[in-house]
């Protein structure tokens, strides 16, 4: 039951981040900024958590290299998703995004080298399809960079989230986790600086809606990482498909913004792949 707590509060949250992050951008500030700040205040939280638990931040030698990797795709996953909605419509953005649960279905299983569950992939699928009419996509403008953007979080996110399902066994996840944040939000920070493209919003409630992003964001994100150990990447990455429909319930209460009959239609799908995913875990067990 933690597991799938975990995972919903995260998909709630980084659901909520997308529909505030508006304010922030409206306010002048940009997708890199945004990441750095998430970032380091990821790392900053974690790293208090460490601590005052009483874990050291030292890794050894071999665990530090694997968490390299998985911090430097953790960086594209920051910023790879918000950077694409500069070339491309969001909701095409979060589309291509959220093709990686099935992503991390297929790969989990080649890990395992076992054919994938075909129930399961089904159920990832129709879920898949329901965000296609949540989102009420539009493929009439779309430019290379930012589909190539999306993809790139996308497969990322697949390729950490099983990597960490295998790697983050091997010693304390939390100090691991540290470090992977750490090297995310070095590499950012570096890419900011070096294009100068560090802003900040020039507005109160531009700078409300950076902050409130970046605290619901890094708030979130470890959950996912509880959800992981608890339940695995195929149901964690399952459940935060929710995210889309959070953003876009979020969008309605902050901003008015109704939800058309395919959206709805698409909220049923989602919830209803979950429901499936669910039905047939517990006939396995």
């Amino acid at each position: 039951m933690k597991g799938y707590l975990a995972a919903i509060g995260c998909s709630v949250g980084l659901g909520m981040a997308v529909a505030v992050a508006r304010l922030a951008f409206e306010g002048g500030t940009n997708g890199v900024s945004v990441a750095v700040l998430r970032a380091w205040l990821l790392v900053a939280m974690i790293g208090v958590f460490c601590l005052a638990t009483g874990r050291g931040l030292k890794l050894p030698w071999r665990l530090w290299m694997h968490c390299l990797w998985l911090g430097l795709l953790m960086s594209v996953m920051f910023y790879g998703n918000i950077a694409a909605v500069q070339f491309i419509p969001i909701g095409l953005a979060a589309l291509l995004f959220y093709t990686f649960p099935p992503m991390v279905a297929v790969g989990n299983a080649m890990v395992e080298r076992r054919v994938p569950d075909a129930r399961r992939f089904f159920a990832l699928m129709v879920s898949f399809s329901g965000l296609a009419l949540m989102l009420g996509v539009s493929l009439d403008a779309v430019h290379p960079i930012g589909v190539m953007l999306s993809l790139a979080a996308a497969v990322t996110t697949a390729i950490n989230v099983v990597g960490s399902a295998k790697i983050l066994p091997q010693g304390d996840r939390w100090v691991m986790f540290w470090h992977m944040a750490f090297i995310a939000a070095s590499t950012l920070l570096i890419v900011g600086v070096g294009r100068d493209a560090l802003i900040l919003p020039v507005t109160p409630l531009g700078l409300g809606g950076m902050l409130g992003v970046a605290v619901v964001q890094a708030a979130s994100i470890p959950l996912f990482y509880v959800a992981l150990a608890a339940i695995g990447p195929e149901r964690s990455s399952m459940l935060n498909n929710l995210q889309p429909v959070v953003s876009i319930l979020g969008a309605y209460l902050i901003f008015g913004e109704l939800l058309t009959p395919l959206q709805f239609a698409g909220a049923a799908l989602v919830l209803g792949g979950i429901a499936l995913m669910q039905w047939f875990a517990m006939r396995v067990r």
